[in-house]
């Protein structure tokens, strides 16, 4: 059971992966939030009867399947590279982590793909009742989509419904409502899709507010903006909430990465939460040197926002790695003892089924039981490597909450000078929501940074670590595919900004009395 372990094959699928993955993610969080925005306008156009909203409607639409199609490449790929990859992982949990997304490809995608056609060519071909169904349907299939995708990735950091065969040396799945209904997968999914809604409505704005600074279409582009800051704020209100509630989750499943996201190494009661601060460079566990240069917290809301109580304790880094049996916490290196145990007992049952020995098998088979928790931590040899980079997820963190905030102030003052008539006279504000553009795809890769760096070295939590993950594959085929897809999808993303460029200067088409 013990793996030989090849790190550059770990580094550079490591690599592939979260390439693949940023890349998608340059795409997906439009999609999920102009689908919506889509299916709003169109829903205002038949309730009205105004063109305008037609008008607005497929000028949008235009841009979302620009961005679809270009975006589903990367998504079958990412799937693809579990396979190739990530054979182990998919051996190892194939039985619980398949079923969300063959659900997904079975009935997400199905909706999508039905409905899309119809979507962008039904037009006077179809009732406008029936279009708008299709409209919202692919909306819905858009998120379903993630839906079952974010189960997936929510049953990683917190896995249930399941029971490990030490036979098939698989998980399988005990019971499927306990997976996607898992407080920490549904946080996940909503969190993660709101994100997107707020993307797409800061899209929406800032090209709007590039046409008013060109003068052109000005009704048109304050329509948009009017209702893209509508969703966009209903959004980033709801994207603050599920924040909050998917970090009370990570505080209890994944005390490491809550320490990590605020460079936490003593725990404390009543635990301060740093709004700003400036880490030590160099920190490590147990070298004694602060954790700041500077720092500026707010008093006991880590605590409070953790577990709901201002004077609970949060462990720290050290409290983890080291232990703390005042507080119930076993340190890495006890884990690390069990989890071997718990390896080594795996090995002696498969021996001794081979032989026939059943009375000792059942031995090995309770030992590895009671070790089970631990299982993971048998493939880590220093406690030390429990800790995720403190830097990268400290500073992702406040990045994606900092933008998060400047793009509800963005949204309100839009929403504020368009019905002040006083939009054309602000154009510091106009040119910020053109620039925030761009940053709201950085706020997401930050908040993925922080949901998959801050979690390593686990792809299951405490179950399978990264290094037990990967295929028995030559690390050159990964250094060649990582360097192809990373071409590929570079030019794919340089393909969709310029075809998004080229149609928004086109803008939308001329009035046509509702024909094609």
């Amino acid at each position: 059971m013990y793996l030989n372990i090849d790190y550059s094959v770990v580094d550079w699928s490591r690599a592939q992966f979260a390439l693949t993955a940023m890349y998608h993610w340059l795409f997906v969080p439009l999609t999920l939030g102009l689908s919506f925005f889509m299916a709003i306008t169109e829903s205002i156009y038949v309730k009205t009867g105004n063109l305008e909203w037609k008008r607005i409607t497929k000028f949008w639409m235009t841009l979302f399947g620009i961005n679809f199609a270009i975006g589903v490449s990367t998504g079958i790929i990412l799937e693809f590279e579990f396979g190739t990859n990530w054979s182990n992982y998919s051996w190892f949990v194939g039985d619980i982590f398949g079923a969300p997304l063959a659900i997904e490809g079975i009935m997400a995608f199905f909706i999508e793909s039905t409905f899309i056609a119809v979507m962008f060519f039904g037009w006077n071909k179809v009732s406008k009742k029936f279009h708008l169904i299709s409209t919202w349907l692919v909306a819905i299939g858009a998120n379903l989509s993630a839906l079952w995708i974010l189960i997936a990735n929510g049953w990683m950091n917190y896995p249930v419904g399941m029971i490990f065969n030490p036979d098939t040396v698989r998980n399988e799945m005990m019971n499927f409502w306990d997976v996607i209904l898992s407080p920490y997968a549904i946080q996940k999914f909503l969190h993660t899709i709101t994100s997107g809604f707020v993307t797409g409505s800061m899209f929406v704005v800032g090209i709007s507010a590039w046409m008013i600074i060109r003068k052109r279409e000005v009704l048109f582009a304050k329509r948009s903006m009017i209702v893209g800051a509508t969703f966009g704020t209903i959004a980033t209100l709801f994207l603050i909430f599920t924040g909050d509630s998917s970090g009370n989750q990570v505080a209890i499943h994944q005390p490491m990465k809550l320490a990590a996201m605020e460079s936490l190494y003593k725990g404390e009661e009543g635990a301060g939460l740093v709004t700003v601060g400036m880490l030590t460079p160099g920190k490590k566990v147990n070298d004694g040197k602060e954790a700041f240069v500077f720092r500026n917290e707010i008093p006991k809301m880590l605590s409070f926002l953790s577990f709901r109580d201002f004077n609970s304790y949060v462990p720290g880094i050290d409290d983890i790695v080291n232990g703390n049996p005042e507080r119930g916490i076993i340190s890495a290196q006890e884990k690390i003892v069990k989890g071997k145990i718990a390896i080594q007992a795996l090995a002696d049952y498969k021996s001794c089924k081979k032989t026939g020995d059943t009375i000792t098998a059942e031995t090995h088979l309770k030992t590895l039981r009671e070790n089970w928790s631990y299982f993971g931590y048998g493939y880590l040899n220093n406690p030390e490597s429990i800790i995720p980079n403190v830097p990268l997820t400290f500073y992702s963190f406040r990045i994606m909450v900092f933008l998060g905030f400047l793009f509800l102030g963005i949204f309100i003052l839009a929403l504020w000078f368009i019905f002040k008539n006083k939009i054309e006279k602000h154009r510091w504000f106009l040119w910020t929501s053109l620039i925030a553009v761009p940053l709201t795809f950085i706020a997401g890769q930050a908040g993925w940074v922080v949901a998959e760096v801050g979690r390593q070295p686990w792809v299951i939590q405490d179950l399978l670590p990264t290094v037990a993950a990967v295929s028995r594959i030559d690390a050159s085929s990964v250094q060649i595919t990582f360097v192809l897809f990373a071409l590929i999808f570079t030019a794919l993303l340089i393909a969709e900004i310029s075809i998004m460029v080229k149609q928004i200067k086109i803008g939308p088409k001329p009035k046509d009395g509702g024909n094609e």
